[in-house]
């Protein structure tokens, strides 16, 4: 194990709230303080600690895709650039809502609970009824509090935080972020979705020692390792031949040099690589060595998980799309929208590049309502795109032109008011990804 990995599994074995420095770290595993920073700041990366302006440093709870739409105290002091006057334990413990003190003590009382964050002024008596209650507080227009309030936030084990904006700003600010979390959650990488008990061979391994593996693990795709457990190759049982001798080293009928991906890879570029490469296994490496494998069945299953969550947060797409609504079709889909003032240009008419990814979209959704399959895209061409003024409504009509068994074809036309013009035209190849 190396000096890196070591500080990482030091730093995971620590209480929840803890808090480290590079100087600490450097003292208690005897390395130099290059190492622990870097090595403090993959910690970071990898969601296990957080750091705090004017606090430091401090081990939290690493926050899984599940509940990824809640924040920690400490993340809150991050989004709204504030400052922790007390209760500086309780920073890791994560927030179930937040609620805004604008009213009085009796109706504050039926909305305050355990974990919830108080946003308030200067009302010290609402201070302190949060933290009686078990709930943090956020003290907005950059004010303080008293001592006694300090000293109840430390006993309760909860923050007092202070921001300098607005009430107003402050839960737009927290709110923007739950938003954009709750997007995150669709985008699930492969380390969401590996496997981590991998079964290998190695370089110096016969065909025959590989066959009593395959049948003891009954599976038929390993990654091929060298003395320093990096990847050299892949075999599989289709690249046994018939007169392969039990004898012969599997470096001989191996793939050399296999595709690798990090776990901080894409599922959805994952997906790509499958379907353009033609691949059913997919090593997993971190600073070179085998650290998982996933699979064409593991990718499958995590896309048609992704098509199974609410889309609470807004991306790019449902902006364009939102005003949109769609009907099956004989052949395809019908798509009926108005022009949004978004989506124009600096002279006044729709963007080329919003009208070409409204296209590109309906026809990647016309595809996927088809047999509900999951498509990647393989090549989008556009035939011409005609201007089209503001709050105008278009017509987009979606023919799937070609259906086969590995790919796919749908064509495109959009159209202005009452379909009486033209004004857009385009084609969408897409390679259909099915379990083999």
């Amino acid at each position: 194990m190396s000096k890196h990995e070591e500080i990482i599994k030091y730093i995971q074995s620590l209480k929840v709230g803890t808090k480290i420095s590079v100087r600490s770290i450097a003292n208690a595993l005897d390395v130099s303080d290059g190492t622990a920073y870097r090595a403090i700041k993959d910690a970071e990366t990898l969601g296990i600690v957080s750091t705090i302006p004017r606090v430091g440093t401090v081990r939290i709870e690493k926050v899984e895709k599940k509940n990824i739409e809640n924040l920690t105290y400490a993340e809150v002091v991050n989004i709204v650039e504030g400052s922790v006057l007390g209760g500086k334990d309780g920073l890791h413990k994560t927030l179930n809502k937040f609620v805004i003190g604008a009213m009085t003590l009796d109706v504050m009382r039926k909305y305050i609970s355990p974990g919830n964050l108080l946003i308030v002024g200067n009302r010290e008596e609402a201070q302190k009824l949060a933290l009686e209650k078990d709930c943090a507080v956020l003290i907005t227009g950059g004010f303080t509090c008293s001592d006694e309030i300090k000293q109840l936030a430390n006993k309760k084990g909860l923050p007092i935080i202070s921001s300098t904006y607005d009430t107003f700003t402050t839960a737009s600010m927290i709110n923007k972020a739950i938003s954009e979390n709750l997007i995150k959650k669709d985008i699930i990488l492969v380390e969401d979705i590996m496997k981590t008990e991998v079964s290998y061979v190695r370089v110096n391994n016969t065909i025959k020692e590989l066959k009593e593996k395959m049948q003891v693990t009954k599976h038929g795709k390993f990654p091929v390792l060298d003395e320093y457990n990096k990847v050299v190759g892949i075999i599989t049982i289709k690249d046994l031949k018939l007169e392969a001798n039990d004898d012969e080293l599997v470096t001989k009928y191996m793939t050399k040099d296999p595709i690798t991906v990090t776990p901080k890879t894409s599922v959805a570029y994952v997906a790509h690589i499958i379907v353009w490469e033609g691949i059913e296994l997919i090593p997993v490496i971190e600073n070179k060595q085998l650290v998982g494998v996933v699979s064409r069945h593991d990718v499958i299953k995590a896309l048609q998980y992704i098509n199974r969550q609410p889309q609470v947060g807004q991306t790019i797409d449902d902006l364009v799309l939102k005003n949109f609504t769609c009907i099956n079709t004989e052949k395809g889909m019908k798509f009926t929208g108005k022009i949004m003032p978004e989506m124009l240009n600096p002279i006044g008419t729709a963007s080329w590049n919003a009208l070409t990814l409204v296209m590109s979209t309906v026809g990647t959704i016309a595809l996927r309502q088809r047999n509900h399959l999951n498509v990647v895209v393989d090549s989008f061409s556009v035939f011409y795109v005609k201007p089209v003024q503001v709050d105008t409504v278009v017509t987009i009509n979606t023919t799937i032109i070609d259906m086969g068994r590995h790919y796919s074809k749908v064509e495109i036309e959009m159209y202005n008011e009452n379909e009486k013009e033209l004004v857009g035209k385009a084609i969408l190849s897409a390679k259909i990804l099915k379990k083999n």
